[in-house]
């Protein structure tokens, strides 16, 4: 019975050491381990041991947001403008007609083009494309009284616009052109013809010098 007591107190005891021991060993490595961090970031000193040391730093990451947005999709080349097929007329209805509005004003010039394509709209008369085409300046010339010189005395802006339709038929173009001159404003000249390559080419500036150097070229 005393020996098997005595074996007892001794693994108790045994087993009581092991653990002082582990624990001193875990105490110091953690201690170590701190002494490392302090090493490899000194900011992390200022902090007490009673705050969490973060494993990694919080604040990565913040503020940046290109990740979220889409990908930008490369820009395409706009293609050159080219000409459409010009509609031939039948025996009972037109075919591509262009009504040009000009004028010295532009705010009755641009009003009554739109008022030109209301009244399309009300009668069913499909139009095709409404633009401006580019503005034309006339200088006025005097000469003077004593001299043979001449100067600028105004200089005069033209205004157009044009209203392309298809589809007019010949019954409903005498109606539609008597409502027009009624309602034509003064100063305003009102010009409706079919529509061809060189009213076309009329609605672009014309460019002498990159003309002229790609006649060079060829």
């Amino acid at each position: 019975m005393n020996n098997l007591l005595t074996k007892l107190h001794f693994s108790v005891t045994h087993h009581s050491r092991v653990l002082v021991q582990a624990a001193s060993v875990f105490s110091f490595s953690n201690i170590s381990l701190r002494a490392s961090l302090l090493k490899q970031h000194p900011l992390l000193g200022t902090l007490s041991a009673n705050e969490r040391q973060y494993r990694s730093m919080p604040t990565h990451g913040i503020g940046r947001y290109k990740y979220l947005l889409p990908k930008d999709m490369p820009k395409k080349k706009k293609d050159k403008l080219q000409m459409k097929q010009i509609k031939p007329g039948t025996e009972t209805e037109y075919g591509v007609v262009n009504v040009t509005v000009s004028g010295y004003d532009m705010t009755h010039v641009e009003h009554y083009s739109q008022y030109i394509h209301n009244i399309c709209n009300r009668l069913k008369i499909k139009v095709d494309e409404s633009y401006a085409l580019p503005t034309k300046s006339t200088e006025i010339m005097i000469m003077q009284e004593q001299g043979t010189k001449m100067y600028v005395d105004a200089v005069l802006k033209t205004h157009e616009r044009v209203v392309q339709l298809s589809g007019l038929s010949a019954t409903m173009c005498p109606v539609f052109m008597e409502v027009l001159l009624k309602n034509q404003p003064e100063g305003i000249q009102l010009t409706l013809k079919e529509h061809t390559e060189a009213d076309y080419q009329s609605r672009f500036k014309a460019r002498p010098e990159l003309e002229g150097l790609i006649a060079q070229m060829t």
